[in-house]
């Protein structure tokens, strides 16, 4: 539609009296708006104030200037609301500087901000953070300043000073002369601000937020935003409150608190509680605060998790959650197109006395007058509008406010007043006093998660409902004993008990967690927070790519050191590792599709930690000219099968002349170079840091063994597997694949690999040396348990020594997946076909005993249907059999390949 510039200046004369008065103030931008001329009307309101000296005044004229040509604009439909919206902050932040900058030079005339720090800043919070500033908008910012860098004179107090300075920016933006004024400022949202002063120190500030800061004041940091003064000081400020702001664990309390305080807003809202005169566009029901609030009570549960939804506009905001996965697009567009036809209404509501208000005339004349300015024809069309709008947006919020409360908003139904004891046996415990006894231990104190008046009443809403699970659970005394390891391991465990009040259905599956799968219930016990990803669908597929995976590893926040790096690499492997865990004992993937994610999830590790340290090392030592790192992946690494248990296999090589330097401040040798390097990322992978461990590494298959260092030359690797190498080296190295370095080292050593196990060897003595291997290995490293499926007779081991044996012998078959490796050996007619389906279930109960019986040993009934369950099976019987047959169809293999029976 085209812009209605004339229409536009007829109906501000004829309904809004501000806008009037400046029309009539402003000839040369009144001509500019009536010629149409949008862009250049702009550029005039933008210079209004050039060429004044007073900084006040100045600013004075351009708001007023700039107030024309946009209210125009807006009304004419030539300029969106986000523009509108966006140039008003924009103001507000050149406003702020300029007033800082007048106040730090009042003490100090030579300050020059092009060339000094400020050491004084301010942040925008709300509308003005967002880039949404209203057309007659307050502005909210919190004023911070550096004692040590502040200007100002010698003798000064740097408080003082800072006094002085916050001072002078309330009185320039908000005293009122004939010139009108620049902004209502508000300094309310400062942290204490009964009793602090108007500028605080930024370690002042610190503290509060890491102490004492309330849920409404997250809530207000999650559109700030450094404006002006020292703005580099800003982003580090609030780079350091991010943990504060972003919380890593899912927050349902501060849902619970959004919840109370939309209730109080509109208990306390003056004017209709229904649309009609007196309506509050903002605060009412199904009002602008109430979209405002939706979008964020999503960040506030999700956005500590995913970064993508750590955005300030409302609207990006929404589009972002819907991206997400989060709500339905339909609703984000929806609760969008909403937003901004209410925040249009707001704004003509404002442009009348360019006064703060979001609330309805209380005439029918005003309402008239209003909708009027707005270009429809009276005022009954404005509110059947606003009605339409806002039952749709109230519905929505509703519905979230409630769906995000425990058993939907609805008190949970608790048993009639009972003794523990008699509740316990109701559930069907075993000798209920003694557990009874032992649960008021954990409240009297001796846990330490419990000692707090809240955590215990949050314990309390969840305590009926979680000992009815573990009392349902396949293991209820085992649960139980890991829930308590969870709570004495844990600080505080009020998200926990806030997560599992929100989402019951969490609570079924942790009992089966902690009853079944002794190394995902360790896991938790080390981060309960592990159970906030399985809130969403997506927990429950598998892992994409490895690429994809390599990106969602990399998602550090800007200014990470490499240490937070490692924390952020541990945190997402330890969160897809669980899940994975979950998805095994749900029975929701094929365990093999489960092994091979989580060997995509290692590499991706690998890859992610490796960029980051080699990227840590180089600035110390730069690079070495001309060449490069490589990681091989070896055994089940290298097959991309892993297990929860599994260690990563890898051998660090280099390429280029290990005679030269590195180019960097402390230059090393090549060889030196590689080997601390790869010392580095060893540590990267497997050594402990505050999120836990991360793989064990086992580099032992390397040229120099065990006690030597730990990077190789590509040329010493090579030669080594050409002239020294051991047949049982040759056979691991039927398993190598190249998992991080440039294409042309992953090139080179692909086919130095495919070299040495395509070489020429005598076939006998390549049969006793696998013998003698295996028999070593048997004699050394016998079966754990009847479950071993690994290491006893006729199972994977033995199947692995005959597929490297023909492997080694015939020179074909050479894939680092040991299935594929059969069926390709298979289709050669050089080993059985049954091998293949003999492999799938070897592994496929390897990868699901790893979880569920982790010490090989035989569990009890309810963890070994589970493995049945995992593996595919309807009994045990019928798994056992399936067992059995695949390891006598390896032991007749075994026969055919050595002339040797091998006894199960």
């Amino acid at each position: 539609m085209d812009a209605d510039w004339t229409g536009a200046i007829a109906r501000a004369r004829a309904y809004a009296p501000y806008l009037a008065g400046a029309l009539d103030r402003l000839p040369e931008l009144t001509a500019l708006l009536a010629g149409g001329d949008g862009a250049q009307a702009l550029a005039y309101a933008r210079a209004a104030g050039s060429g004044i000296d007073d900084v006040g005044s100045a600013l004075r004229r351009e708001k007023q200037a700039l107030a024309l040509a946009l209210g125009i604009g807006d009304l004419a439909g030539a300029i969106p609301l986000l523009e509108v919206t966006g140039a008003l902050s924009a103001f507000a932040d050149r406003a702020l500087d300029a007033a800082i900058v007048s106040g730090i030079r009042r003490r100090a005339p030579d300050f020059d901000p092009a060339s000094q720090r400020a050491g004084f800043f301010a942040l925008a919070l709300g509308k003005h953070g967002a880039g949404e500033l209203n057309y007659s908008s307050d502005i909210d910012p919190i004023l911070l300043f550096d004692p040590l860098v502040l200007p100002r004179r010698e003798r000064d107090d740097p408080a003082e000073a800072a006094q002085r300075v916050a001072r002078n920016v309330v009185e320039t933006l908000s005293r009122v002369t004939h010139e009108g004024y620049v902004f209502r400022i508000d300094l309310r949202l400062r942290p204490a601000s009964e009793v602090s002063p108007l500028a605080i120190s930024v370690n002042g500030a610190l503290t509060h937020y890491e102490s004492s800061a309330l849920t409404w004041e997250r809530a207000a940091f999650l559109r700030a935003r450094a404006c002006a003064g020292d703005v580099a000081a800003g982003l580090d400020f609030l780079a350091a409150i991010r943990p504060f702001v972003w919380r890593r664990s899912l927050d349902f309390g501060a849902v619970a608190e959004i919840g109370r305080l939309t209730a109080q807003i509109r208990a306390s809202t003056r004017g209709s509680p229904s649309v009609g005169p007196g309506f509050d566009v903002k605060k009412g029901r199904g009002g602008i605060r109430e979209v405002e609030f939706y979008a964020q009570t999503h960040q506030l549960i999700h956005g500590g998790r995913n970064p993508a939804l750590r955005l300030r506009g409302t609207r990006a905001t929404l589009d972002a959650l819907a991206t997400a996965g989060l709500i339905p697009p339909e609703e984000a567009q929806l609760l969008g197109e909403s937003y901004d036809r209410l925040r249009a209404i707001e704004h003509r509501l404002q442009m009348v006395q360019d006064q703060q208000t979001h609330t309805l005339p209380r005439t029918v004349e005003g309402i008239d007058a209003v909708a009027r300015l707005d270009g429809l024809a009276d005022g009954a069309a404005l509110l059947d509008e606003l009605r339409d709008i806002t039952e749709a947006v109230g519905t929505r919020y509703d519905c979230l406010i409630m769906a995000q409360l425990p058993s939907g908003g609805v008190p949970v139904a608790m048993p009639e007043q009972t003794s523990l004891t008699e509740e316990l046996e109701a559930l069907g415990y075993d000798d209920p006093a003694a557990l009874a006894e032992r649960i008021e231990g954990w409240l009297s104190g001796r846990v330490r998660a419990l000692r707090s008046d809240t955590a215990r009443d949050a314990f309390a809403a969840i305590r009926h409902d979680l000992l009815a699970a573990f009392a349902a659970a396949p293991e209820p005394a085992r649960a139980l004993a890991r829930w308590e390891q969870l709570l004495n391991n844990l600080p505080s465990a009020i998200n926990l008990f806030r997560l599992l009040q929100a989402r019951p259905a969490l609570l079924d599956l942790l009992a089966r967690i902690l009853g079944l799968a002794p190394p995902l219930a360790d896991a938790l016990a080390r981060r309960a927070d592990l159970l906030d990803p399985l809130i969403d669908a997506s927990a429950f597929a598998l892992p994409g790519s490895v690429a994809d995976l390599v990106a969602q590893f990399s998602r550090f926040e800007p200014g990470d050191d490499y240490q937070r790096k490692l924390d952020f690499v541990r945190r997402k492997v330890g969160e897809r590792r669980f899940e994975l865990g979950v998805q095994l004992i749900d029975g929701s993937h094929d365990p093999l599709d489960i092994g091979r994610a989580l060997a995509r999830i290692a590499e991706a590790a690998l890859v992610v930690l490796t960029d980051a340290t080699v990227e840590e090392f180089r600035q110390a030592h730069g690079v070495v000219p001309n060449s490069d790192m490589l990681v091989l992946g070896l055994g089940r690494m290298g097959g991309g099968v892993l297990t929860h248990a599994s260690d990563l296999d890898l051998i660090f090589l280099f390429t280029g002349d290990f005679a030269r330097e590195s180019d960097g401040r402390r230059p090393l040798g090549g060889t030196h170079y590689y080997n601390r390097l790869s010392q580095r990322v060893i540590s990267a992978l497997s050594v402990p840091t505050a999120e836990g461990a991360l793989y064990e590494v086992d580099t032992r298959l390397r040229p120099s063994g065990e006690q030597g260092p730990p990077a190789a030359s590509m040329d010493s690797f090579e030669r080594y597997q050409r002239e020294q190498a051991w047949t049982w080296e040759h056979m691991a190295l039927c398993r190598a694949r190249p998992m991080y370095g440039s294409p042309e080292a992953r090139e080179a050593a692909t086919v130095a690999i495919q070299a040495v196990l395509t070489a020429p060897r005598d076939n006998e003595t390549l049969r006793t040396d696998v013998l003698e291997m295996r028999e070593r290995m048997a004699t050394h490293k016998p079966p754990a348990g009847p479950f071993d499926m690994k290491l006893a007779r006729g199972g994977l081991v033995d199947l692995e020594f005959i597929v490297h044996f023909t492997q080694l012998r015939e020179g074909k078959g050479l894939l680092p997946d040991l299935g594929g490796a059969i069926r390709a050996l298979a289709g050669e007619g050089l080993l059985p076909p049954n091998l293949a389906q003999a492999h799938d279930v070897l592994t496929r109960f390897l990868v699901s005993a790893r979880l569920l019986a982790p010490d090989s040993q035989r569990p009890g009934d309810a963890a070994r249907m589970a493995l049945v369950r995992a593996c595919g099976y309807a009994t045990q019987e019928e798994l056992e059999a399936t067992l059995t047959l695949a390891r006598e169809h390896v032991a007749t293999a075994w026969e055919a390949a050595f002339s040797q029976k091998l006894e199960i």
